[in-house]
């Protein structure tokens, strides 16, 4: 195939925005896993000095090609789609060479940004092409993100909260600031969630899927948050096999050893039983092993896994 018109690099335009979602559901359906997550997907309108957007056009017209780079963290992130109808035609090499200039070359205008950072870059689902493509151009897995899943049959036993504590759902308005003080000690070492802030708390809580009944957060006999445990329900799935996740859950430090990642996922599970799901899905780091000994006691088994590739 002919190569597609240079790549374009700047914010995005609403109607552009549109086209990149509809690329990644066609790349999702045809490779049967979504090659974007989440966070990249909730940003495709932002423009910032740690975030840039690129797009590939077809000679034809129509977006063949996206990536993007957020260089918010110790390291540049990437993740990028191809067009299922358009691989192995030079639009993934473009797109992989501009996440690395991007990662690596001081900011061109000489005002300070957060470039000059080694770059990773996402493979959901490690699916053998992806990783033919990563090891062909030196890259190597430095990170796997585990997607574990178990069946819900009806909806359990509500968790028995400690005397003093109490669970309760999530305070729009009220409970931001200290929720999102809670999540940065929690996941400090996180390279994504523990960077979460008030934006990305409220582009959250503004998705349709969001419902403060499931956002439950742990409070301790002085007040204070001492955990929480979110879940997501996706409202375009089938009715009677619906996924629910467990979207976050995150302790203080300060309390953990006390059982209480028992109770959240207890407290988790159990909601999502209760509102229909008949399996519940969660994301966990692959080194992560406290979390991943506590939901394998819950029942919960490696279901696909996620990774990332750098360079040596």
């Amino acid at each position: 195939m002919r190569l597609p018109v240079p790549i374009e690099i700047g914010p995005l335009s609403p109607s552009e925005q549109d086209a990149v979602r509809a690329l990644a559901a066609q790349a999702a359906a045809h490779d049967g896993v979504a090659p974007l997550s989440e966070q990249p997907l909730l940003r495709l309108g932002d423009d910032g000095p740690d975030l840039t957007h690129a797009v590939v056009h077809a000679r034809s017209g129509g977006t063949v090609g996206y990536l993007q780079v957020d260089r918010g963290g110790d390291v540049a992130s990437a993740e990028l789609v191809v067009h299922p109808e358009h691989r192995r035609g030079g639009v993934g090499t473009l797109l992989l060479r501009t996440a690395e200039r991007d990662a690596r070359l001081p900011e061109r205008s000489g005002t300070p940004d957060q470039r000059g950072k080694p770059l990773q870059v996402w493979a959901h689902g490690d699916v053998p092409a992806a990783r033919a493509f990563a090891e062909a151009r030196g890259y190597d897995v430095v990170r796997e993100l585990l997607f574990l899943a178990r069946p819900l049959d009806g909806t359990g036993d509500a968790p028995e909260v400690p005397d003093g504590y109490t669970l309760r759902p999530f305070r729009a308005g009220e409970d931001d600031g200290a929720w999102v003080s809670l999540n940065a000690l929690a996941f400090a070492d996180h390279p994504e969630q523990g960077r979460l802030g008030l934006d990305d708390l409220h582009a959250r809580t503004a998705e349709p899927w969001f419902d403060a009944e499931g956002f439950r957060l742990l409070d301790r006999p002085d007040g204070d948050l001492a955990g929480f445990v979110w879940t997501k329900v996706p409202t375009d799935q089938p009715a009677g096999q619906a996924d629910g996740e467990i979207y976050a859950l995150g302790i203080d430090p300060a309390a953990q050893g006390h059982g209480l990642g028992r109770l959240l996922t207890q407290a988790g599970l159990h909601h999502l039983a209760a509102v229909g799901c008949t399996r519940a899905v969660l994301y966990v780091e692959g080194d992560n092993t406290p979390a991943l000994r506590t939901y394998e006691r819950a029942g919960f088994t490696r279901a696909a896994v996620d990774v990332q590739y750098a360079r040596p």
